[in-house]
Formats: C-alpha cells, structure tokens, sequence
C-alpha cells in the first residue's frame, strides 16, 4: 500500500510540475526584465516594435477551477515566459478550451436468490479542460 501511495504521490507531482511553456525564437533575445513589466496587447502597438519569440503555454497544473482562473493562469505565464526572453510586451494571439482528460466513477450491486438475480449500476463521468493560448514576445522601443 505505501508503493502504491508513493507512486500516486511521484506521478500527481510530476503532473503539476508539467507546466507546458514552451518558445521559438523569430528575432533576438534581450537580457532578462521583470514579469510585471511584461505588457499584453490585444491588436499590434502603434509603435515601432520587434518581434523575439513565438510562445505557446496552458494552465495546465494551475490548480485553477474557474475558467477566469484558467485565463489568469495562461497571461501570467506568457508574461514570465516572455520576461525571460526579455521581451516587454507579448502580443496575444488567442487564449481557448482545450480538452485536457477526463474523470469517471462508477458502482454496482448484484443480489442473488434460490430462483433469481438482481443487478444495477451507476456511473458518472466529467470532462476536464484546461485553457492553452498563444502569444507574440515582442520589445516594444525605439532602441
């Protein structure tokens, strides 16, 4: 019972370590700034700007449970993402519901006699989504 616990303990910790962020660099990488620098624009700044990483991510292991939160979750880390790439802003392409699994339970019960049998049964099964969105890293100056 205590490998069983200690498997299911490994794997739920690696699950919420997965944290999917992932970039490709378009342009060049500038040195590192604050996530809280990091701006979200919705349609291209109106000034000059240069574009640095294409950036993927979810919220994924967020522990959020609100489609609110999900969202959150996604715009903070596209902001650290594109932090680390030293962009200060990230032009957002697209924030949606993605399919992430599912979870499901079910129970039964069986009653036997000399002459006859009785049997039924339950289940409940729930989808699980997470959201996943997509973003410009761009340095928005004139430097």
């Amino acid at each position: 019972m205590r490998r069983i616990k200690a498997t299911l303990v490994a794997a739920l910790l690696v699950f919420m370590g997965a944290c999917t962020t992932s970039h490709v660099m378009i342009g060049k990488a500038r040195p590192p700034i604050s996530p809280e620098q990091v701006v979200i624009y919705t349609r291209p700044p109106e000034m000059p700007y240069e574009e640095i990483a294409r950036i993927d991510t979810s919220s994924q292991g967020s522990f959020s449970f609100t489609a609110q939160g999900k969202t959150d979750a996604v715009i903070r880390r596209l902001k650290e993402e594109a932090a680390k790439l030293g962009a200060n802003g990230v032009l957002l392409e697209g924030i949606g519901d993605q399919a992430s699994g599912s979870v499901g339970t079910g129970g039964g019960s069986t009653s036997y006699s000399s002459h006859s049998s009785v049997g039924g049964g339950v289940g409940i099964g729930v989808g699980l989504t997470r959201k996943a969105g997509s973003g410009l890293a761009i340095y928005v100056g004139n430097d």
